[in-house]
């Protein structure tokens, strides 16, 4: 039996998917802190470090990694069937 991490083009596919979820997460935190931005009538400040920054990182990278997992599972999936097949 060989194992699922043989599978070729699952590393390209996951870091494909780490991209991309990467950048979904970054354009969501950006969204939100627009959205509160325009709530309060003031930017947000995570200048300082503090909870709110580590709340966002940690958005990005959580973003990253359903990307990455997801690309992981589309990767195993078997390909298109040819035309006129079942």
């Amino acid at each position: 039996m060989t194992p699922r991490t043989s599978t070729p083009g699952r590393a390209p596919a996951a870091a494909t998917g780490f991209l991309v979820g990467g950048a979904a997460g970054f354009l969501l935190t950006e969204a939100v802190a627009v959205l509160v931005g325009l709530a309060l009538g003031e930017p947000l400040d995570v200048g300082g470090g503090g909870p709110l920054r580590a709340v966002l990182v940690a958005a990005v990278l959580l973003c990253a990694l359903a990307g990455a997992l997801v690309g992981l599972r589309r990767a195993g999936r078997p390909g298109p069937r040819p035309e006129g097949g079942r």
